[in-house]
């Protein structure tokens, strides 16, 4: 009698709460975001007019808006917007990772690395080693005197132009 029986499966509360709070974050973002990137996500015109009332809200207001959002998010391709998101913050990304190129070449030509003069002739043919020789050496007269530091900067700017070029 009850090996014929199918049990009704329970869905799992906690990945229920899981993506409600995947979903709440997701809106959370979209909220926060300036116009001109939020207008090229793709969602449904319910969604954008949620969203954009939210932007105008504030405290409570604004959080039973955003469970509001999280509730429509169900029936958006979460994964499309996601991928938008990405995508937008991709070149603030690259941006960022070529300021950080920056600041290490400057930090290790002033602690004295002559491996990195060679790896910026190779990647900088235009580049005016003697100027960058005498930057380096100011830099380091500088911040062994604890002044402050403007041939560090200087040397920061000139690798950011040659970079530019």
């Amino acid at each position: 009698m009850y090996d014929n029986q199918e049990y009704a499966e329970r869905p799992n509360k906690t990945k229920l709460k899981a993506i409600k709070k995947q979903h709440h974050n997701l809106g959370k973002q979209l909220v926060e975001m300036a116009n001109s990137k939020f207008d090229k996500i793709p969602m449904s015109d319910r969604m954008r007019g949620a969203i954009l009332e939210a932007k105008r809200l504030q405290k409570g207001a604004l959080k039973r808006q955003l469970k509001y959002i999280s509730g429509l998010m169900e029936h958006e391709d979460i994964d499309t917007i996601q991928l938008e998101i990405k995508r937008q913050n991709l070149p603030d990304k690259q941006a960022t990772d070529a300021f950080h190129q920056l600041e290490q070449w400057r930090d290790r030509l002033i602690a004295g690395d002559n491996a990195v003069m060679e790896e910026l002739i190779s990647t900088f043919p235009q580049i005016d080693r003697q100027h960058i020789r005498q930057l380096v050496r100011n830099a380091a007269k500088e911040a062994k005197l604890n002044k402050p530091p403007k041939s560090a900067r200087s040397l920061f700017q000139y690798l950011k132009a040659l970079q530019e070029a």
